[in-house]
């Protein structure tokens, strides 16, 4: 089983992106998004920007998150 989590875009620098959830800041690759800007919500695994998602998706899901832990 896998495990990706909702990130925001914060900053772009060619193939990397800082993203940021909660306190949680890295640095992603997001070689396999073109097109994703700052200010998006991306699902994040191992690393690499995975998908994009819909920002309200992306906060629901922020939510059940933030209530099991």
């Amino acid at each position: 089983m896998c495990l990706g989590i909702p990130m925001r875009i914060k900053k772009i620098e060619g193939e990397f992106a800082r993203v940021e959830t909660g306190r949680l800041i890295r640095t992603i690759n997001i070689q396999m998004l073109p097109g994703v800007k700052i200010g998006d919500y991306v699902i994040v695994h191992a690393g690499f920007a995975i998908q994009k998602l819909d920002p309200k998706k992306a906060q629901e899901t922020l939510r059940l998150i933030n209530e099991i832990h």
